[in-house]
């Protein structure tokens, strides 16, 4: 597609998705939403897939980056030199 294409398929996606606003079709309009934003080259928010949800609530578990590693936890029982009390 060309750029003027996607432009001109944006507007009008635009137009049916105030138009489903306005009938309070939401669910359609969401769904025009998330069309706009991938013709933009966004991300558009997805649902996540079941089993990736944290438990009652509607977040998704958030994952540390890949290679990351936890700290270890310092030793509550050693003094730090050089530390004024």
């Amino acid at each position: 597609m060309s750029l003027a294409a996607i432009e001109r398929k944006i507007i009008a996606l635009e137009g049916e998705m105030l138009a489903a606003v306005t009938r309070e079709d939401f669910e359609t309009a969401a769904r025009l939403r998330d069309e706009i934003v991938r013709l933009k080259g966004g991300t558009a928010v997805r649902k996540p897939p079941p089993g990736e949800m944290g438990l009652g609530t509607q977040v998704p578990v958030v994952e540390p980056p890949k290679g990351w590693k936890r700290p270890n936890k310092p030793n509550l029982m050693t003094t730090v030199k050089g530390r004024k009390r």
